[in-house]
């Protein structure tokens, strides 16, 4: 059986974890699962829009315990740690980052440790309110490492991350909803982020990536930011889906061209 389950229609993809059995924790095979579905998404342009979700209801309640502690993984986890640049376990998340389209997580049931990591790597994140999230490493011995520093920054504030990072306590969506860790909650998170992303649909899809791109600029490199919003701003003016959003502004018929910036 996949470890990960595909849908695409009408430019959604929409990626379930597959694990329902193990409530989708996630395995070193998940997450390099994880990592090519990425990729293959990203060369993939008549994709615009990605939803991030569970099977059975779960989101993921975090790492394979499992795997981590199978001494056969000793090795390489320990590889992934010291070589240059990424870990698995850092690319597996901040990739949906990285992708051109914007990436929505669907969240019930459980989000804790890698799930949560995972679910902070969307653009947004829309939760059940009895959703169960936790930053749980702390409670296994461990430190948050896929990630989590990119990911959570500029989301709430540093003493808050310290503080449910460092206890591992177990919290409720609607919690999360007040400190600002998911952007909205709704009982059929599914069908919210359904609707969300069928008006993104109606944007041209390279302004939706050149948004997404200063955005996180913003957050991330705010040095260049500014520098980015005239640049892309040129990009777009060049392009023709720019032309097509004020056609499509006056005919709602008129449709937009594949991406045409990466």
């Amino acid at each position: 059986m996949a470890l990960l389950r595909l849908e695409k229609k009408d430019g959604i993809a929409t990626v379930y974890l597959n694990r329902p059995e193990k409530r989708n924790a996630m395995s070193f095979a998940l997450l390099k699962e994880l990592v090519t579905t990425a990729q293959n998404i990203k060369k993939d342009r008549s994709i615009r829009c990605v939803i991030l979700t569970g099977e059975a209801n779960v989101f993921s309640a975090g790492i394979d315990l499992s795997d981590l502690n199978n001494p056969k993984n000793t090795a390489y986890a320990a590889w992934e740690l010291i070589k240059p640049g990424q870990s698995l376990f850092q690319k597996a998340f901040l990739i949906w980052q990285e992708l051109p389209v914007p990436v929505i997580a669907a969240i019930e049931g459980y989000c804790f440790g890698a799930g949560i990591q995972l679910a902070l790597a969307a653009d947004i994140r829309i939760a059940h309110p009895k959703t169960q999230m936790s930053i749980m490493e702390s409670r296994w011995g461990l430190v948050p490492d896929m990630g989590l520093t990119r990911s959570i920054k500029g989301i709430i504030g540093l003493d808050l991350a310290k503080e449910l990072t460092l206890t591992a306590r177990v919290f409720d969506a609607e919690y999360a909803k007040e400190i600002g860790l998911v952007t909205h909650l709704n009982e059929d998170p599914l069908a919210q982020t359904n609707i969300i992303a069928k008006e993104m649909l109606q944007r041209s899809p390279d302004a939706l990536m050149a948004a997404k791109r200063v955005l996180d600029a913003m957050q991330h490199q705010p040095q260049k930011s500014l520098r980015l919003e005239k640049i892309w701003q040129l990009k777009l003016l060049l392009g023709k889906n720019s032309q097509l959003a004020r056609k499509k502004d006056k005919n709602p018929e008129v449709q937009f061209l594949p991406r045409q910036y990466k």
